[in-house]
């Protein structure tokens, strides 16, 4: 999964385990799923679910609390409303609703089928304090659009996930359907309905649909059949837009990757919001074995949305390595409503996003300068978290707190402790092996059907690699010491220089000085950690501070957008006045917004250094 946190907002104007056969007959007869994407009933999808015969008089059916990727807690089951349980004869079964997502269903035995409507998330995302994450959830735009996350649609009978599902979709004609699930075979054609099928039910929740008017290109990126399709509501922005850029983008992945290759398919979902009170909010992607669901903006330029979507497609599509081709137990036998999670986000998300950046360089699509700049990007954004706190320890309880805060840190520290490792692995093999050399080693002996036992994976790879690399993570992965990542970067001979440049008001480039606490009331706050520009500085206004009135303005997220829209008319005699709460004080500043700058660290190449430097770190960079 990849987020994108306000930046993007303002910078757009901003596998189930064995089956218990107690419960269901075992031959295997595939469950039939019916979803009524025509009747659509309040803005609510009509879902049928005929599981065919059961021998336990009590049948337990849930819809999934958590889904793999998105490390949170989302209760699907709180979108569906009305569920009923009917019995052969047409009647009314009792029903138990034990929680958001879980139902009882008394008489098992002459179960015949389950209806219950289901409301989408989109709608609802400026209303819940913790909203579902856009791509990961549901939208229900009659004759327009259906954005199909099966798992906000269709559930599971407990402890019986390995039935094969039968998804039966009826629909506006004129809607096509983008999916990785395979179509029905040998069934009539008919235009109102579609046929999905899904082995088991990790292949219903892992295969979303965007169903959409026709906007669609696909490529061939060697033996992998691209398709991209775009739902633009306004129809500001074809597939054909993208197109050129995508295929670009992800040939120069392939080349990177070599011979790692586990799909011969892979489609992108984009989805652009208007950003209105009823549509998705939050941007970013979310990773499938073959697919990804992107939500961005529909007001960005075109220039802007290209590289949001090289950066949140590159991160996805890397997913293809880890973890859905490399990981654990926990993450094989997932359980959909009482997860337990893995201790390898520094992997999963981690891994992903370093080879996000690094392909770029290694593929000459950006130059060496953008690459450490784009690494002291993330290392200023780590310190706006818990630097001190293990990251296996995060990763095993990444939905409770404080570690579920700390979560964004997975794409900033997280592809640092990548970036360390990387030059660690290459010093130590004079510049044959780096962390991608790790990936191809640990995917010949796992592979997306052969999971590792998590506690010993790190066993696995010092074994691959050197007694330096049990050392680096028992201090800086399972132990809490800060990273000096100066230390990396001079082993291959480069050093620091600071120096001042300009930058926006509210933003540096692309990177906010400020965020909002979706948590807290959507409180736009000044972000702790990193190095504020000028302009706050001279203000007086501090990391954490909550910025409640500019210029009289009570500040929302809605009243900031047009306010940092603004600031880019300002000049340095503008006055501003700000009233900022900290520490429970609210406190007034004012005065002249003067011409912001920045202190920045720049990464530069050590003059008259040792030749062994310069090699070692041109195979960091090209491989």
């Amino acid at each position: 999964m990849k987020k994108i946190y306000l930046w993007i907002i303002i910078c757009g104007l901003l596998y189930g385990c064995g089956a218990n056969k107690s419960l269901i007959t075992v031959d295997k007869t595939p469950i039939i799923a019916s979803l009524d994407l025509i009747n659509i009933d309040e803005d609510r999808v009509k879902v049928e679910i005929n599981p065919g015969a059961f021998i336990s008089d009590i049948v337990t059916f849930k819809i999934p609390k958590t889904v793999p990727g998105t490390y949170s807690t989302d209760d699907y089951g709180k979108y569906v409303e009305g569920l009923m349980a009917i019995d052969y004869k047409g009647n009314g079964l009792k029903v138990n609703r034990l929680d958001d997502n879980t139902w009882n269903i008394e008489n098992g035995k002459n179960l015949d089928k389950i209806t219950y409507l289901v409301n989408d998330t989109y709608d609802t995302e400026n209303e819940v304090g913790d909203a579902v994450f856009s791509p990961a959830g549901t939208n229900i735009l009659k004759g327009e659009n259906f954005m199909l996350n099966l798992h906000g649609f269709i559930g599971y009978f407990n402890d019986y996930k390995e039935v094969p599902y039968t998804i039966l979709v009826y629909k506006p004609t004129e809607l096509i359907a983008t999916t990785s699930l395979p179509m029905e075979q040998n069934r009539k054609p008919d235009p109102s309905w579609d046929s999905f099928i899904a082995q088991r039910y990790f292949e219903v929740i892992d295969n979303p649909i965007l169903y959409a008017r026709p906007n669609k290109e696909t490529f061939q990126i060697n033996d992998i059949k691209v398709s991209i399709s775009v739902f633009s509501p306004n129809e500001t922005y074809k597939a054909s837009d993208l197109k050129e850029r995508m295929e670009e983008m992800m040939s120069a992945q392939k080349k990177f990757l070599g011979d790692i290759d586990s799909t011969k398919e892979y489609n992108i979902l984009l989805y652009l919001s208007q950003l209105n009170d009823d549509d998705a909010q939050g941007f970013g992607a979310l990773e499938h074995h073959t697919s990804t669901v992107v939500v961005l903006p529909e007001s960005m330029s075109r220039e802007r949305l290209e590289q949001a979507m090289i950066d949140v497609v590159s991160h996805e599509f890397f997913h293809i390595v880890t973890p859905l081709s490399i990981h654990s137990k926990e993450v094989q036998y997932f359980d959909f409503n009482d997860p337990e999670m893995s201790r390898h986000l520094w992997m999963y998300e981690g891994t992903t996003e370093y080879f996000a950046n690094l392909f770029q360089i290694h593929q000459g699509l950006i130059t060496e300068e953008e690459f450490y700049e784009r690494l002291m990007r993330k290392v200023a954004n780590s310190k706006g978290y818990d630097d001190a706190m293990s990251f296996t320890a995060m990763s095993k309880s990444i939905l409770e707190e404080p570690f579920a805060s700390n979560y964004p840190n997975v794409y900033e520290k997280g592809a640092l402790i990548n970036f360390a490792l990387d030059i660690l692995i290459r010093e130590k093999s004079k510049g044959q092996r780096g962390v991608l050399w790790l990936m191809k080693e640990l995917s010949k002996k796992y592979g997306k059907d052969v999971p590792f036992d998590d506690e010993v994976l790190i066993d696995e790879i010092v074994n691959l690699t050197y007694p330096e690399v049990r050392e680096f993570f028992n201090t800086h992965v399972i132990g809490a010491t800060p990273i000096d990542y100066m230390a990396y970067f001079a082993k291959v001979g480069l050093a620091n220089t600071r120096l001042k440049e300009k930058t926006g008001y509210f933003l540096n480039g692309d990177i906010p000085f400020i965020d909002v606490d979706t948590a807290n009331g959507n409180n736009i706050f000044v972000r702790n950690g990193i190095s504020l520009n000028s302009f706050f500085n001279d203000m007086g206004i501090q990391g954490g501070d909550i910025i409640k009135t500019i210029n009289g303005t009570t500040i929302t997220l809605e009243s900031i957008r047009p306010i940092i829209g603004q600031s880019f008319a300002w000049t340095p005699e503008t006055e501003i006045e700000m009233e900022i709460l900290r520490d429970g004080e609210v406190l007034q500043v004012k005065g002249l917004v003067g011409s912001p700058t920045v202190e920045v660290t720049k990464i530069i190449p050590v003059e008259g250094i040792s030749e062994d430097f310069t090699e070692l770190r041109r195979a960091w960079l090209k491989g």
